[in-house]
């Protein structure tokens, strides 16, 4: 079995992200920690639904297999 390597997002670290998450979920915070399955720490997390619902969700770990796509809002 192959062993995982670790993602390159040591150049988003500490910048502002938009997750698009499985479930039509979405989730914009700073990312302050990954691994190498992906796994991402988020601060600040503003949560986002389908209907445009908002909801302030603090510092959240979303799990690596659930982001579908990864869109930074800050200069990278």
């Amino acid at each position: 079995m192959s062993k995982a390597h670790p993602p390159e997002l040591k150049k988003f670290m500490d910048k502002k992200l938009e997750l698009k998450l499985n479930g039509g979920r979405s989730i914009q915070g700073i990312l302050r920690g990954f691994d190498p399955f992906m796994n991402l720490v988020i601060d600040d997390g503003i949560g986002k639904r389908k209907d445009g619902s908002v909801e302030n969700i603090g510092m959240v770990v979303v799990r690596g297999n659930s982001v579908l796509m990864m869109e930074a809002v800050d200069r990278i």
